[in-house]
């Protein structure tokens, strides 16, 4: 009888994969001694499991396959096993002494260009926990709540259907061939065709599922999207102590190769309406100061693009800002989770941020001046990390990535001048590789808008920072039309960290709210306050009657619903309701509203604190043609007694 080959098995375990040569005849327990010299010194010998596949496969222990045989098993040549183990605690030989502070420098050998590392981190946006940043999700497709919009796209077919060529088909009308045969939401050819230069989130998702997962192969599903990482790992397998005091191949991140991002988490934004668009160029015709405002809408089903998605913007709400001629700044929002509870009963959500950054070009006739051009920049440095933090800070779930979330949907839009003096809008996000460098600290704005600065990690500015700075290279074409990579440092193009999206209005407007005209938030800079004699007009109260009608019409106003939700004199019932008759314009809801206790409560307040009939003019005074005294008259009274100091 011949004697059995040698067979070479697989394993693969968090720490790696490794290889063993073994005989058919072997017991599994004999294998612990070699699976043990390929793992850390610090490995419980008693906690190796052993598994077919890396999720959801047959798990056993191996100090438990005592008399189990290689081959009684029916394993082959090449086969791979999956590994689970915990590791020890440290023991002699590691020391357990606190670390060093602030004040006590590192060792001379765990230096970056010959200085001493501090151990102050730098808080990340929205950092991860502690414990384990780079945790991943055990089976996320059954675990992750992700949004209606994804789990329609998730189960649609997505091919884009071809009519019967006529010249090249020569098939029955039943028949189907490579000339009209349906084309996948990727196609190359498609997307020349229609002049599409972004995937759409799904459609990358189709694509790079088929390549990570064939079904053909019958091998183990792995969920294909990875969000970057470019921080040092804190959970690093090797035992050594944490950043900045060791480091190893493991642990570090690998060098950066910028390239344009071939796909996009959202392709169109959409503005129901262009009074919220108006409404914030107001307070630039009004103050010459840029302005900024937040956008309250839905994601729905862009059908222009294959498996799309769009942002339907329904609002602007403006937080508190300091807007200057050439820039703001940011006030902190302490009524944001209220308006955020207004949106969410409209069945709205944030969905992006628009600013204004206009100039007026002097000529009289309401031009601006184009700043943002192909020759100079779309958006600026400062402004891609402002929005990459806004990215990082409204993360995406998903059930296709291992660790449940994947990119942003959050977009920002800019009202600038376009090349014929006009005012234009724009649309961008940031790559998901912008947002990952601005997490980790990589990169910073420059005084040049249209470039971004690598950081240096001896920083002498702030000199207690522990950042660990990858390589930074990036891909352009030279002026030989060769593709070159250049080193990133000291600066690149902002154009890598940059998606473009498309925006438009519908050709019928479908604004869910019919009324725009209350008094916007946060305007007292330019005169202008929401105030309770406001709200009496706005709903038709006066001191006499109130006209319950046009109150419930007149509801139909975000702005007035948030101000509504800060008297806190309704229910959240009744608040419900309110939302529910501003968004449906239901008549049956409407007259339930008008019956509540909290709105009769609201009306008498109204009436009590309403604007007050303008009083008889005197006859020595000076005379308006209508017979009341005119607006200067009436803002000089108003401001009679006030005095700047």
């Amino acid at each position: 009888m011949a004697p059995s080959k040698s067979l070479l098995l697989r394993f693969e375990g968090k720490d790696g994969q490794f290889r063993l040569t073994v005989e058919p005849s072997d017991q599994f327990t004999s294998l612990l001694p070699k699976i043990l010299d390929k793992l850390p010194k610090t490995t419980d010998s008693t906690s190796v499991v052993l598994s077919n596949k890396p999720h959801g496969g047959e798990e056993r222990l191996l100090s438990s396959l005592k008399g189990v045989s290689i081959e009684r098993v029916g394993l082959r040549h090449g086969d791979k096993l999956y590994l689970k183990y915990t590791e020890q605690a440290p023991m002699n030989g590691h020391s357990n002494a606190p670390p060093p502070t602030s004040s006590q420098p590192h060792n001379s050998s765990n230096r970056l260009n010959g200085l001493p590392i501090f151990p102050v981190e730098d808080q990340p946006v929205a950092p991860p926990p502690q414990t384990s940043p780079t945790a991943t999700i055990k089976n996320p497709w059954e675990i992750v709540q992700q949004s209606p919009l994804d789990d329609r796209l998730d189960k649609q077919d997505g091919k884009i259907s071809r009519p019967r060529d006529q010249k090249m088909c020569r098939h029955g009308p039943k028949g189907m061939c490579d000339y009209c045969m349906p084309l996948e939401p990727y196609a190359p050819e498609y997307l020349a065709d229609k002049k599409i230069k972004h995937l759409s989130f799904h459609s990358y998702l189709r694509k790079i599922n088929s390549a990570t997962n064939k079904p053909e192969l019958k091998s183990s599903y792995m969920p294909p999207l990875s969000e970057p990482y470019y921080r040092v790992r804190r959970d690093c397998p090797s035992g050594h102590p944490q950043w900045p005091e060791g480091i190893c191949t493991k642990c570090q991140p690998s060098a950066i190769t910028l390239q344009p991002q071939p796909y996009r988490m959202v392709d169109h934004v959409e503005f129901s309406s262009p009074a919220p668009i108006n409404s914030l160029l107001d307070f630039w015709r009004s103050s010459g100061a840029q302005r900024l405002g937040f956008l309250y809408g839905r994601y729905e089903e862009y059908t222009e693009v294959p498996l799309g998605v769009k942002a339907v913007v329904e609002a602007i709400y403006e937080p508190p800002q300091v807007d200057e001629v050439d820039g703001i700044s940011l006030q902190e929002w302490e009524n944001e989770k209220e308006v955020a509870e207004v949106a969410r009963l409209c069945g709205l959500q944030k969905v992006g941020v628009i600013f204004t950054d206009l100039i007026d070009a002097g000529a009289g006739d309401g031009t601006v001046i184009c700043k943002r051009h192909i020759d100079s920049y779309f958006l600026s440095s400062l402004e891609i990390a402002f929005s990459a933090r806004l990215q990082a800070q409204n993360p995406r779930p998903t059930k296709w990535s291992d660790s449940g979330r994947f990119g942003s949907s959050f977009v920002t839009c800019v009202l600038s001048g376009d090349e014929d003096g006009g005012i234009a809008i724009s649309a961008f996000q940031a790559s998901n590789s912008a947002v990952e460098m601005i997490r980790a600290d990589i990169v910073e704005p420059s005084a040049e808008p249209s470039v971004m600065l690598v950081r240096e990690e001896d920083d002498d500015s702030q000199p207690s920072r522990t950042r660990y700075i990858p390589e930074v290279f990036y891909r352009r074409i030279n002026e030989y039309g060769a593709s070159v990579q250049e080193n990133a440092k000291p600066s690149f193009p902002v154009e890598y960290l940059l998606v473009t999206l498309t925006h438009g209005f519908p050709t019928e407007s479908t604004a869910i709210f019919n009324s725009s005209d209350f008094t916007i938030e946060n305007r007292e800079i330019i005169g202008q306050s929401q105030e309770l004699k406001t709200v009496a007009q706005k709903l038709g109260v006066n001191n006499d009657r109130a006209d319950a009608e046009k109150g419930v019409r007149a509801a139909s106003d975000f702005h007035l619903l948030c101000f509504l939700h800060g008297m806190g004199i309704l229910s959240k019932d009744e608040e419900a309701l309110l939302c529910r008759v501003a968004r449906t314009h239901d008549l049956a809801d409407g007259f339930q509203l008008l019956n509540t206790p909290g709105w009769a409560t609201l009306l008498a307040i109204l009436q009590e604190s309403g604007e007050r009939p303008p009083k008889r003019p005197s006859p020595f005074s000076q005379e308006a043609p209508n017979g009341y005294l005119s607006d200067s008259d009436q803002l000089a009274k108003r401001f009679k007694g006030a005095r700047l100091t």
